[in-house]
C-alpha cells in the first residue's frame, strides 16, 4: 500500500495526519509512505524527521495524490484538492459531510472511498473523535474567558471572579467527552459551572467525578432560564452517525442572553447548535449577533497542533494499519471501520448524510457484496 500524507490547506490548519513515529510503524510493515514537503512543519515535525522514519518526500499535493492510494489527513478536502481525487483513492480523515453538499457530490462523482474519523464507532464510543473532542472541550473555557474581556468585546467579567465578586457563570450543553472536559477546565478556572443534558445517567456519572459542578436535566424552560443567566455558553452537542447538530438556540433565545456573553459552538463542524452559528477561523474567530460573541472555529484543536497531531495519529494508527493491508478486507472484517465509510465507489453509505443532501442511500454491506461478485 502506498500511503500519502498531504499538507493541510484548510485555513489555519497546522495539524498533520500521521506523525514521524507512526510513519516508522508503517514502514516496518513494508508499506510505502509519501509525505508532502512541509506537511509536518506546523506541528513541529520537519521533512528530515519523516525522511529519517523512512518516508519519501514529494514537493506537491498533485504528485502525492498521483502516487498514493490511501490518503491520510486531518480535515476534509478543500476545493483546491478536488481535482486530485479519483476512484483509486481511499480517503481517511475528518469529513463532517452534513453541512458539505458540494464535497459529498465530489466524492460520489469521483467514486472515492471516503472514511470519516467522526463516524468510526466502537459500541457507543467514537475513538477517533474522542481525542479532538477532549482538546476542543478543554480549549472552550480558555477561549471564552479570553473573549469575555472588555477589550475583546465581552462583558468584562473575569471567569474566576475575585474576593467579594462572584465568578462567571458557565453553561455547558452536553455531558459527553467534550462537555465533561469543558466543565472540568471551567471549574478549575474558578467558574460557576452548570452542565445541562437530556440524559440523567450521564449527569450522574459527571457529578461523581466533578462533584462541584451543578447539573440540570434538559427542558426548554430550564434551558432558556440558564441561557439568560450565563456569561459563557459552551455547546458540545453531538449526534452520532454524522447527522447535523440540532439548532437548540434560536434567535429569540439569543436576544435574551446577556450583552457581551460568549458562546462557544464546538458543534460547528456539524452545522452548529445555534440558528446564528456560522464557521469562523483562528485568524478571525468571533462575530457578534444580538450582542453575543460567537466563537465558531471549525478546527479548534488546530490551535495546538503539536498536542493534537500526536493525539490524533496515536488514535488512528491502528486503523491505518488495517486499511494499509487491504481496504475492502479491512471494511469487511471491522464493523467500526464499516461505520466510518460515508461514501463508497459512487454511493453514499451513511444514512444521515444521504437524507440531509438527498442522495440515494446504499448500505456498505451491499456495496461490498457487489465487489465480491465482480471478483468471482
Amino acid at each position: 500500500m502506498i500511503i500519502g500524507i498531504p499538507k493541510e490547506v484548510k485555513t489555519d490548519e497546522y495539524r498533520v495526519g500521521i506523525t514521524p513515529l507512526n510513519v516508522g510503524v508503517l514502514i516496518k510493515e513494508n508499506h510505502k509512505v509519501i509525505v508532502q514537503s512541509g506537511a509536518g512543519d506546523g506541528s513541529g515535525f520537519s521533512d528530515d524527521s519523516y525522511l529519517n522514519a523512512g518516508a519519501q518526500i514529494v514537493s506537491s499535493a498533485k504528485e502525492l495524490y498521483n502516487m498514493a492510494t490511501l490518503i491520510v489527513k486531518v480535515k476534509e478536502p478543500q476545493s483546491s484538492e478536488y481535482d486530485f481525487l479519483n476512484e483509486k483513492h481511499t480517503l481517511f480523515c475528518y469529513l463532517h459531510l452534513a453541512p458539505l453538499r458540494e464535497l459529498t457530490s465530489v466524492l460520489v462523482e469521483k467514486k472515492v472511498c471516503a472514511i470519516a474519523y467522526e463516524t468510526v464507532a466502537v459500541d457507543n464510543e467514537l475513538p477517533l473523535l474522542k481525542p479532538m473532542s477532549e482538546i476542543a472541550g478543554k480549549m472552550a473555557p480558555i477561549v471564552a474567558a479570553y473573549h469575555l474581556s472588555r477589550y475583546q468585546g465581552g462583558e468584562g467579567v473575569l471567569i474566576s471572579g475575585t474576593d467579594g465578586v462572584p465568578s462567571a457563570k458557565v453553561l455547558v450543553i452536553g455531558a459527553g467527552n467534550a462537555g465533561f472536559n469543558a466543565a472540568k477546565i471551567a471549574l478549575g478556572m474558578g467558574a460557576d459551572v452548570t452542565v445541562i443534558n437530556r440524559s440523567a445517567p450521564k449527569l450522574q456519572e459527571l457529578q461523581k467525578v466533578l462533584p462541584h459542578v451543578k447539573t440540570a436535566l434538559y427542558s426548554t424552560q430550564k434551558f432558556e432560564e440558564l441561557l439568560k443567566d450565563s456569561d459563557i455558553v459552551i455547546s458540545s452537542v453531538l449526534i452520532h452517525g454524522g447527522s447535523s447538530a440540532p439548532k437548540l438556540i434560536t434567535r429569540d433565545m439569543l436576544k435574551s442572553m446577556k450583552n457581551g456573553a460568549v458562546f462557544v459552538d464546538i458543534a460547528i463542524d456539524q452545522g452548529g447548535t445555534a440558528e446564528s452559528s456560522r464557521p469562523t477561523t483562528h485568524t478571525n474567530p468571533v462575530f457578534t449577533q444580538e450582542g453575543v460573541l460567537h466563537y465558531c472555529v471549525a478546527n479548534m484543536p488546530g490551535a495546538y497542533p503539536k498536542t493534537a497531531s500526536v493525539a490524533l495519529s496515536n488514535a488512528t494508527i491502528s486503523y491505518v494499519k488495517k486499511l494499509s493491508n487491504g481496504v475492502v478486507e479491512a471494511i469487511k472484517n471491522n464493523s467500526s471501520l464499516a461505520l466510518g465509510v460515508n461514501v463508497f465507489k459512487g454511493h453514499v453509505t451513511n444514512l444521515a448524510v444521504s437524507k440531509i443532501h438527498g442522495f440515494e442511500f446504499k448500505e456498505i454491506e451491499s456495496c461490498l457484496r457487489e465487489i465480491s461478485s465482480e471478483i468471482k
